[in-house]
């Protein structure tokens, strides 16, 4: 039970760690549009997005999926410029569909996120023939992480949004706005063709 909590520490500390702020900010794009009350809908998008890394850091590391770590960490920001990007389209904040495009980019995107840790992961992993505990640890500590994150994201909106009296539209173009810009510099800096 010692490596369960080994390796949750592992997956809380790799979303939520600022040394790995393209985490945050993805999820920080993803959840900006969204209010407490909306708590069920993030909690369905965090979980698409934990899905979709689980797949992939799975088959990375029982070797069925093999990439190019270069265009991973380039597709990486990519994942956070087309989510922000995805915010401008916000206008209407009645999120009454049940499955909406946003569900579909967060699994589709934590497909990629997800081979983004696999080689580290990989070279954590003893040389046992059962890693799924350890793997089920990693992303039950990924999803608490990604939790803390949205709940802070959540704060700040209700202090800027609720107390402060900005303009929700606003206060999510420009939070989106700086997102995009910090995500374009990393994309530009690990741009595979240079």
């Amino acid at each position: 039970m010692n490596d369960f909590g080994l390796f949750f520490e592992i997956g809380y500390k790799h979303i939520a760690d600022l040394k790995g702020i393209d985490h945050i900010l993805f999820v920080a794009a993803l959840c900006i549009r969204y209010q407490f009350a909306d708590w069920k809908k993030l909690l369905w998008l965090v979980t698409a997005f934990t899905i979709g890394h689980s797949i992939t850091l799975a088959l990375s590391v029982f070797n069925i999926l093999n990439y190019s770590t270069d265009w991973i960490e380039f597709l990486i920001p990519i994942t956070m410029l087309v989510t922000a990007i995805s915010n401008v389209f916000v206008k209407k904040f009645a999120f009454k569909a049940k499955f909406p495009i946003i569900y579909f980019f967060a699994l589709f995107f934590g497909l990629i996120h997800g081979l983004g840790f696999s080689n580290y992961f990989k070279s954590m992993l003893g040389k046992g023939e059962n890693i799924v505990p350890e793997l089920l640890a990693f992303n039950l500590g990924l999803e608490a992480g990604q939790i803390l994150i949205v709940l802070s994201i959540l704060f700040i909106s209700l202090i800027f949004v609720n107390l402060f009296k900005v303009n929700r539209r606003e206060y999510i173009l420009y939070i989106s706005g700086g997102i995009f810009a910090i995500a374009l510099q990393m994309a530009l800096e690990r741009n595979p063709f240079l």
